[in-house]
């Protein structure tokens, strides 16, 4: 009490001598003890003209997305297609250049002229039968201990497929090499775990970006129906291809005898096969692709501004959606087929659905090709139609220009050993 009294006095006694107590907010003693954070916080709040000002001039919704592009694409397909010919005029010369030595040694006769092509397969068939039917030998005394009639009955089975790879041409024997390799994918795809992997490395998708899924899709079947009808088709088509690739052409004469056309069958099919991916990539990334972000755009009327940022990956959604991955061989079938057809107009084929009426192939493949544009037109989804037509225009123009691509990477082989 005594204590209260007296400060109180105190005070009002030294006022007068004082004078006026000057009095000051918080926020400036804030501001005097803490400049460096009273700044902070202070201007942490953006002006509205000031931030409008900043922006300056948004680019437009539809270049901000961006396109996707094509040069990877394109620049794998002329890489692996000139890589699979090289490799492939390589290979065929070595076989050839073997087979010659090989029947002049037999002979004896160092004075003959060299082989021709017809001699070298007869040779080359004979070798082969020699060698399948020392296998069956082996085979014979391998199930001497083999318990009743299970030993003859498997002797028996092997020597059928045995006489049945033999009597089928080098074509369908490459042929069935293929539908092998397709089989063994399609039975990776039964197993659940590696789903996620196929899905990425042997499915083609435009709008991922990769390119490597151009070969590996080729070779890829999800649906045993797909593959069955590839398989059957391949296996005809494509041996009529490999007989064409083995005629004489009078505008494209051959730089000497031709042991195979296996390798030259397999780059042609490889090429294809890229080709045509390649064509339903470009169409798709550049026409469809453009076209359904367009129709988005107008249902939604985006307009350029800074809300556009925040619902544009729900605007992508929307086409992407409506873009599916591809899969299969049917783009490399395609050119085998015409080829076969262009070759070989007169022949006769059976269709899988009607197999007691034959038609003519260029019926066939013409009806084919008009249902692909049908499909185009219509929107239809259950086939890649693009990659149909594309490996179609691939067949017509290796017909023409086919042989002389050919006969150009073997000189060019020749040339290089010859220096």
């Amino acid at each position: 009490m005594l204590w209260t009294i007296s400060c109180g006095h105190s005070l009002r006694s030294l006022k007068p001598r004082l004078g006026s107590i000057k009095t000051r907010s918080l926020v400036q003693t804030s501001q005097r003890w803490f400049p460096r954070a009273s700044r902070t916080a202070t201007d942490a709040i953006p002006s509205f003209r000031g931030e409008l000002a900043k922006t300056g001039d948004v680019p437009a919704f539809n270049e901000r997305l961006g396109r996707p592009k094509i040069r990877k694409q394109v620049a794998f397909f002329f890489a692996g297609s000139l890589i699979a010919y090289a490799l492939a005029a390589e290979e065929t010369q070595l076989e050839t250049e073997y087979w010659c030595k090989r029947l002049l040694t037999v002979s004896g006769k160092w004075t003959l002229p060299t082989p021709t092509t017809d001699e070298i397969r007869r040779a080359r068939y004979t070798d082969l039968g020699i060698r399948l039917q020392a296998r069956v030998n082996k085979i014979k005394e391998a199930i001497v201990t083999w318990p009743g009639v299970l030993g003859p009955a498997f002797l028996a089975a092997y020597a059928n497929a045995a006489q049945s790879y033999l009597d089928a041409s080098e074509g369908r024997r490459l042929c069935w090499f293929i539908c092998g390799l397709n089989t063994a994918i399609f039975l990776l795809w039964r197993i659940p775990r590696l789903n996620p992997f196929m899905n990425r490395s042997f499915t083609h998708y435009p709008l991922s970006g990769r390119s490597y899924t151009l070969l590996t899709s080729m070779f890829s079947h999800k649906s045993f129906i797909h593959l069955l009808a590839n398989s059957m088709a391949l296996a005809s088509f494509g041996s009529a291809a490999t007989q064409y690739l083995y005629l004489p052409q009078p505008d494209a004469p051959q730089p000497g005898p031709e042991a195979t056309a296996r390798w030259h069958f397999l780059a042609f099919f490889i090429s294809a096969g890229l080709f045509s991916g390649l064509v339903s990539h470009v169409v798709i990334t550049k026409v469809v692709y453009p076209r359904l972000l367009s129709q988005v755009f107008t249902q939604a009327k985006i307009r350029t501004s800074q809300a556009a940022t925040a619902i544009a990956g729900n605007a992508v959604k929307a086409p992407a959606t409506k873009i599916l991955p591809s899969l299969g061989a049917s783009g490399a079938i395609y050119a085998a087929v015409t080829v076969s057809a262009l070759a070989f107009p007169d022949a006769q084929v059976q269709l899988f659905f009607l197999p007691f009426s034959a038609i003519s192939i260029t019926t066939g493949v013409g009806g084919l090709v008009l249902l692909d544009i049908v499909g185009i037109i219509r929107g239809w989804k259950l086939f890649d139609h693009y990659a149909h037509l594309g490996g179609a225009a691939f067949g017509a123009f290796y017909y023409v220009y086919g042989h002389q691509w050919w006969n150009a990477w073997k000189r060019l082989y020749i040339e290089e050993k010859a220096e």
